[in-house]
């Protein structure tokens, strides 16, 4: 197996682009990925693009062919796969990409995430959110994807695993962190207690423990580790990328307030990297709802169990911190084009090991993580990038 490097990145501001439709935005991140990697396009062999359900948001189906006959790689009839694992098809879709030229399948590939979710009502949306759970045991019965999360909210304060104060500061940081990103959706400070006393939506989560309905994309370029030089100085090595699963429904589970899948992958991807959880200095995490993300601070081993909630309300996971979380402001604040979060943590963290993230930079960073996932801890990628 060939060891693989990323040699571009790209995307999209986050928001609303009524403007805009879901191929532009998709193209435009592509491009800026392949521009980036100084490569014409002509030289890339495979595309993978994280889609979660463009079928119901925008009445589309077969994403791999719309986006390689736009980009203008069907003419040189370049495979192009669409990959959908709920809120992980970003990081799932960079996983195959590695693993494509790892294996030395493809040579040059480009793995892309794209959403456009606004085309939609909110309760529309909301509904095809729900969808990521189990339907038969739990969607059709009622319970809703920020329900579910409610639940596992409510258990983890009853055991005492974090406070409602400290889980409203997952937000927090969040939205300290978005602003300083000219591509986040919100890029404005907020305090504890406009989180604590934001309007309910399934108790103990308020609106500002969500993350928004969002449009945009990312894409990163992939390439064998020892040709990188070939196309760029500027690359970064990919250590690892693993992926765990988990029963889809939530009941099925021991506890509730772990994510064992998370746990499972971050284990493999610190052994196959070589380090472990206190070599991390930035890492991006799956926090669709604030409770995700302190449980994904403890599941990684990057806080201890049952401390992650106050490391993060005393600040030891803000820049300058003992490990930056969240740096370009989480799904709360740069927001959550289902499909497209997995790589825009990626390229995010490709960012910061490049030392290119510019006001949020994390100084020295040497080895970056990201953790996307799907369902309720259903499918987990973790991935593990290394500055070069």
């Amino acid at each position: 197996m060939r060891d693989v490097a990323i040699i571009g990145a790209g995307i999209t501001q986050f928001g609303e682009h009524w403007e805009r439709s879901f191929r532009d935005i998709g193209i435009e991140a592509g491009m800026k990925a392949i521009a980036d990697a100084d490569l014409s396009g002509s030289e890339v062999d495979g595309m993978f693009i994280g889609n979660m359900s463009s079928g119901r948001f925008i009445n589309q189906h077969h994403i791999g062919a719309l986006i390689a006959d736009y980009s203008g790689m069907a003419t040189n009839h370049v495979p192009a796969t669409r990959v959908e694992a709920g809120e992980a098809s970003g990081g799932i879709a960079f996983r195959q990409g590695v693993m494509a030229v790892a294996s030395g399948m493809h040579d040059i590939v480009v793995v892309g995430g794209a959403e456009k979710m606004t085309d939609v009502d909110d309760p529309t949306s909301n509904e095809i959110m729900d969808t990521t759970s189990d339907t038969q045991w739990e969607s059709s019965l009622g319970v809703t994807f920020a329900s579910l999360h409610a639940m596992i909210a409510k258990r983890s304060i009853h055991d005492g695993v974090f406070t409602r104060e400290e889980m409203a500061s997952m937000s927090v940081l969040d939205h300290a962190h978005g602003a300083l990103n000219p591509n986040a959706q919100f890029r404005k400070a907020i305090n504890l207690d406009t989180v604590l006393r934001s309007g309910p939506v399934a108790e103990p989560i308020g609106l500002f423990d969500c993350s928004p309905i969002s449009d945009g994309a990312a894409a990163v370029v992939l390439c064998p580790l020892e040709e990188a030089k070939k196309h760029t100085d500027s690359y970064v090595k990919v250590s690892a990328v693993t992926q765990a699963s988990d029963t889809l429904a939530l009941f099925q589970r021991e506890d509730i307030t772990r994510f064992c899948a998370t746990t499972a992958a971050a284990n493999k991807a610190y052994r196959l990297a070589g380090i472990s959880s206190s070599d991390i200095d930035v890492a991006e995490v799956h926090d669709n709802y604030t409770v995700s993300g302190i449980l994904a601070l403890q599941d990684l081993g990057l806080f201890e169990r049952g401390k992650a909630g106050k490391a993060v309300l005393e600040g030891q996971a803000n820049i300058g911190g003992k490990v930056a979380v969240n740096t370009s402001g989480g799904l709360k604040a740069r927001g959550h084009p289902i499909g497209a979060t997995g790589v825009a943590q990626i390229v995010e963290v490709v960012q910061q090991l490049r030392g290119a993230a510019d006001k949020r930079q994390v100084a020295g960073a040497r080895y970056g993580l990201a953790q996307n996932v799907g369902g309720t801890g259903s499918a987990v990628t973790v991935s593990i990038l290394e500055a070069i």
